[in-house]
C-alpha cells in the first residue's frame, strides 16, 4: 500500500496523502513551500508531530518510517549544517523516493536507511532526538520499539511522535479482520495503553500536546465507521529520556 503511496500518489486512498493532509494536520505553510512537491505528494502522516519542538540546531535526529521525505527535510532544515538526520524505511518505493527528495533539496546532511524500529541500526546513546509520524502504530512489537528508541537516545534525549490511538481495545476477532488492517485501525491500541507503555520505557513525562479526528477526512465511509466504532485519532506525544 506504501509503495503504492509512493509510486501513484494522485490515487485515492482510504487516509489523507499529500498537501491537503499536511495542512489538514498542522503544517504551516511556509514549512510547506520549502519541501520538494514530490516528497509532500506522498505524505502519510497522521499528525504535525514538530508541534513538539524537539530539534535543535546541531541534532542528531532518527526519523522512524521516513517515507517520502516530508518529515525528513524538515527535520534536516531545524538541525542546520552542524546536525544530522536519518530516515528509516522498509518500503523500497519510499526510500527511493526519499533519496531523489533529499537530492532535490541540496541537503547534504541527511541519509536514509531501510530497516524497522523493533531493531534500529544505532548505537547507544547516538541520538537527540527521535521523531515518527504514523507508523509506530503499525508496529507489530511496540515495546520492543520504544525500547530501541529508548536505548539508541542519548540522556536527555528527545522524543516527538505523532501516532493512531483507539478509544477502546479490539477484539481478537477484529484483529483477524482484513478489512479493519485495510484501515490502518487494527495495530493501534487503546491511548492510555500507548502512554504507559511509552512511559515504561523509560520516558516517564510522556504526554500528549494535541489531539486530532485526523479519519475525519478519510475518503472512505468503510474507514471513517471503522475509526469512529473504536474511538480512532490521531495525538502527538512528547518526551525526553531521564
Amino acid at each position: 500500500m506504501y509503495a503504492d503511496v509512493a509510486s501513484h500518489p494522485a490515487k485515492a486512498f482510504h487516509f489523507p496523502t499529500g498537501r491537503p493532509a499536511c495542512e489538514y494536520v498542522g503544517y504551516p505553510k511556509r514549512e510547506l513551500d520549502a519541501i520538494p512537491a514530490t516528497a509532500i505528494e506522498s505524505f502519510a502522516g497522521v499528525s504535525y508531530p514538530f508541534l513538539a519542538d524537539a530539534i535543535r540546531p546541531g541534532d542528531t535526529v532518527l526519523d522512524i518510517g521516513s517515507g517520502s521525505g516530508t518529515d525528513l527535510i524538515n527535520a534536516a532544515f531545524r538541525v542546520g549544517p552542524d546536525g544530522r538526520v536519518f530516515g528509516l524505511d522498509l518500503t523500497v518505493e519510499m526510500i527511493q523516493k526519499a533519496r531523489a527528495n533529499v537530492a532535490t533539496s541540496g541537503i547534504l546532511n541527511a541519509e536514509i536507511v531501510e530497516g524497522n524500529a523493533e531493531s534500529l541500526p544505532f548505537e547507544d546513546g547516538s541520538l537527540d532526538v527521535v521523531t515518527s509520524n504514523g507508523v509506530l502504530n503499525l508496529v507489530p512489537d511496540k515495546k520492543a520499539a520504544y525500547a530501541e528508541i529508548y536505548r539508541a537516545l542519548r540522556p536527555g534525549g528527545r522524543i516527538q511522535i505523532s501516532d493512531i490511538v483507539l478509544a477502546k481495545e479490539i477484539s481478537e476477532n477484529s484483529k483477524a479482520n482484513p478489512e479493519l488492517w485495510a484501515e490502518c485501525i487494527v495495530g493501534a491500541v487503546p491511548e492510555e495503553a500507548y502512554i504507559e507503555l511509552i512511559r515504561e520505557a523509560g520516558f516517564a513525562d510522556a504526554e500528549v500536546i494535541s489531539r486530532i479526528d485526523y479519519f475525519d477526512r478519510s475518503p472512505s465511509d468503510s474507514t471513517k465507521k471503522a475509526a469512529h466504532q473504536f474511538g480512532a485519532s490521531s495525538i502527538t506525544i512528547s518526551g525526553s529520556k531521564q
